[in-house]
């Protein structure tokens, strides 16, 4: 399968490097990263992450994919759609998501990186929707979703329990874009 660029006026979404395993990691040893997302990942977990998003876009042709500034190189965050986690309403679905360090929020970057994810999604993908979900608290993420002209589909919220420990079933709630709706904004 080629590598996979996907630019934009100040981002590179790419495949991932055994050289974003140290950012990724301190990325998601930040708690106000993971404040809504889970525990904090050790090495170990994060280098499985990456691992995982790379196996997926073997099988799919696509998943969460690195994200960097254009600009200086560095790794900034992730960003990209996936097939949605097993034992969730959103199984198998295209799953947009995102996840950016902390010294890079508030300046446009994760939603510049999600509008061109949506774009590559509906050009590429056959699926009708996009769906992408979030902790209800977590203001910033589905503010950048109704941003993007989703919709919050109260029926599909559910209690995620992809994580373990204390966090187990925690509620999300669930959005969604759809092609038709995406083409004429």
């Amino acid at each position: 399968m080629p590598d996979f660029t996907l630019s934009t006026p100040r981002l590179v979404l790419r495949e991932w490097r055994e050289t974003d395993v140290a950012p990724f990691h301190a990325m998601c040893r930040d708690p106000l990263v993971m404040r809504f997302v889970g525990p904090d990942l050790t090495r170990g977990e994060a280098s499985k992450e990456i691992a995982q998003y790379r196996q997926e876009r073997r099988r799919d042709g696509h998943s969460f994919m690195a994200v960097e500034h254009r600009t200086t190189g560095r790794f900034i965050g992730f960003c990209g759609i996936r097939r949605a986690c097993p034992g969730t309403p959103l199984a198998g679905q295209a799953e947009l998501g995102w996840r950016m360090a902390k010294r890079v929020w508030g300046q446009g970057y994760a939603r510049e990186a999600a509008a061109a994810a949506i774009e590559w999604g509906f050009g590429h993908l056959k699926d009708e929707r996009l769906m992408a979900m979030t902790a209800p608290a977590n203001s910033r993420s589905w503010g950048l979703m109704l941003r993007l002209g989703m919709e919050h589909r109260p029926e599909l919220d559910f209690g995620h329990s992809r994580r373990t420990g204390a966090r187990l079933h925690r509620p999300h709630v669930v959005f969604s874009v759809n092609r038709k709706g995406w083409q004429a904004a």
